[in-house]
C-alpha cells in the first residue's frame, strides 16, 4: 500500500494538471498558477470537480504528506494521479512560479 505513484517537481511538464489539496489559508498564501484547489477533506464529496483528462493529475500539498494520502485514496477510486514529491516547498525551491490570492507576496506556508 506504500507504493504511491510520485513525480519530482522537476519532471512535471509546464502544462501539468495540478490539484492542490491544502487548506484555504495555505492556498491563498501561495499556489501554482492554474492549479485546482480541492482541500483534502473535500475530495470525496467533490470528485466530479476533478478534470477529465488522458494525463495523470499531479496532486500537491505543502510537503507531500496530505497529497500522498489523497493519491492513495484516488488510485483506489480508479483515478490516474501522482504525488508531487516534496510538495509546494519543492515547487518553490525549484523556482517554479507561485501566485497568491490574498494580495500579499506569494509564500508557501
Amino acid at each position: 500500500m506504500n507504493d504511491i505513484p510520485t513525480v519530482a517537481v522537476t519532471n512535471l511538464s509546464d502544462d501539468a494538471l495540478i490539484v492542490d489539496v491544502r487548506e484555504p489559508d495555505e492556498w491563498a498564501a501561495g499556489h501554482a498558477p492554474g492549479a485546482l484547489h480541492l482541500p483534502l477533506g473535500d475530495i470525496p464529496s467533490r470528485l466530479d470537480e476533478l478534470p477529465e483528462t488522458d494525463r495523470s493529475l499531479a496532486i500537491i500539498c505543502r510537503s507531500g504528506g496530505r497529497s500522498g494520502r489523497a493519491v492513495q485514496w484516488l488510485v483506489q477510486q480508479g483515478f490516474d494521479v501522482v504525488n508531487v514529491e516534496g510538495g509546494m516547498r519543492a515547487w518553490r525551491d525549484a523556482g517554479k512560479p507561485v501566485i497568491s490570492d490574498n494580495g500579499q507576496e506569494p509564500t508557501v506556508v
